[in-house]
């Protein structure tokens, strides 16, 4: 034995072997001193303050919400014996079934989700094009069309409202969802070109100069290096987008005459004109207009937190 370890190693050096692991009970006490000394730090004064502003906010955002589920499913018998702020005696649900046959709300939401949704993906795709022109490709006159093109978003509807109308009934498109959604695509990409030109200029320029020595078009820099790093910004603007179409009522109202072009919004306000509806079945109508969006909102929760935090922690 001797001599092979003597033929291994000639000159006898030390081998040094790894320390023994050490106990449990050491590990065990350096985990409880770290667990006590980062112990939760009690709450302040203005942290309860805080929270409870919070609560109330909550409570009065709630409060409307809560009246319309109340009242859906009421009759106008108990609604004119017990009032609005009641809890029905009994399921009413003729109010919601006399909604949904008198405007076929079928039609109608699919009218307003194939509306809103192609505006989201073509507004959103617009932006992203002309951010990437105005952020990394640093055109001429970059700031003035920024500005120009915030100052168009800050105008009011009424004022885009004869300009558009004359000009989609030169090209037949009056009375065209095809009408809403340009108008809405337009409109959406504006604010979207804004918020992402700023968030394009502050990409590393490093990373896209390297990207193009290893002899990246324009086009792969887009899709490969700023589109991925971009993309919870992408989303939660997809996520609005969708949100603020669904909710626009006064281009829509004009534009979309025909019963079969109507969204949910138009539907509910143009039944509402005719007196064909009594206080149930106006809050049967908005629980149901309430119901999709609330839907797309909860399945894209998630998404959209992401989005928000993803530039809070590098």
């Amino acid at each position: 034995m001797t001599a092979i370890i003597e033929e291994l190693d000639p000159d006898h050096r030390a081998v040094e072997l790894p320390p023994p692991p050490s106990s449990g009970r050491r590990g065990t006490s350096r985990r409880t001193s770290r667990r006590a000394g980062n112990g939760p730090t009690k709450r302040t004064a203005g942290d309860w303050v805080v929270l409870l502003v919070a609560i109330v906010l909550g409570f009065f955002i709630a409060v409307p919400f809560l009246l319309i589920l109340v009242n859906s499913f009421k009759s106008p018998a108990d609604y004119n014996t017990s009032g609005p702020l009641t809890l029905p005696t009994e399921f009413y649900f003729d109010g919601i079934v006399a909604f949904w046959e008198r405007v076929d709300f079928p039609q109608k939401l699919w009218n307003s989700v194939f509306i809103s949704g192609l505006v989201a993906v073509f507004a959103v795709a617009l932006s992203m094009f002309n951010a990437f022109a105005l952020g990394i490709g640093r055109v001429k006159g970059r700031l003035w069309i920024v500005v120009l093109i915030l100052l168009a978003n800050m105008l009011p509807q009424e004022v885009l409202l004869y300009p558009l109308y004359f000009m989609f009934k030169q090209v037949g498109l009056y009375d065209s969802q095809w009408a809403v959604i340009i108008i809405f695509t337009v409109i959406q990409s504006a604010f979207g070109t804004y918020l992402l030109a700023s968030v394009y200029s502050t990409f590393p320029k490093e990373m896209l100069e390297a990207a193009s020595l290893d002899g990246a078009s324009r086009w792969q820099i887009l899709w490969r290096v700023v589109y991925p790093i971009s993309r919870p910004t992408l989303s939660v603007l997809l996520i609005f987008f969708f949100i603020w179409t669904w909710n626009e009522f006064l281009i829509p109202l004009t534009f979309l005459v025909s019963n079969d072009t109507q969204t949910v919004p138009v539907a509910i306000t143009v039944l509402q004109g005719d007196r064909l509806m009594d206080v149930t079945t106006t809050s049967a109508s908005a629980l149901l207009g309430l119901i999709p969006t609330l839907v797309f909102f909860l399945i894209f929760q998630r998404t959209l937190t992401r989005g928000i935090t993803a530039g809070a922690v590098k």
